[in-house]
């Protein structure tokens, strides 16, 4: 089950997508759509059938953003947080051999689409990671084994 949190801005981000789609790129295809059909002869038109597809998708998006969105519960950031890891930390990690990661520590929803620092709460690292304070060190169990990883830094992004 998926953890119903989300930081600020990706809450944000999901209802700029829910309005661009509901206000701008559904009315754009259904005039496209209406003017397809109008030609006459719908099962050979390309037009009709490719548009009447987008349209299909876009309100399968917009249902779906119209059902998460009220479930999500935002989580801001709070002074006493400073010097832990908690749910939005931008956190830098390091193993024993050298490696190093840097991501944020995000609900399951905001990521989807280029991002590529972002780790889910639910994830192993991430549970792992919780509450640990920089120089701590944590061992994460995932299916290809155990690992041990210490806490470089941690950062919160402020509004």
């Amino acid at each position: 089950m998926k953890t119903k949190l989300i930081t600020r801005e990706g809450y944000t981000k999901l209802k700029d997508e829910h309005d661009y789609l509901w206000y701008t790129k559904r009315p754009e295809i259904t005039k496209i759509v209406t003017w397809a059909a109008s030609l006459g002869d719908r099962s050979e038109n390309a037009d009709y059938t490719f548009n009447k597809r987008v349209l299909r998708q876009i309100d399968r998006r917009v249902r779906f953003l119209r059902k998460l969105l009220p479930e999500l519960s935002i989580v801001e950031y709070r002074p006493e947080q400073a010097g832990k890891v908690f749910f939005g930390a931008w956190v830098e990690i390091e193993n024993e051999a050298g490696d190093s990661k840097r991501f944020r520590i995000v609900g399951p929803e905001e990521i989807y689409g280029d991002v590529k620092d972002y780790i889910s709460i639910d994830s192993p690292m991430a549970r792992a990671l919780l509450k640990k304070e920089v120089d701590d060190s944590f061992t994460v169990k995932t299916p290809s084994g155990t690992s041990e990883w210490y806490v470089n830094s941690i950062e919160y992004q402020q509004n």
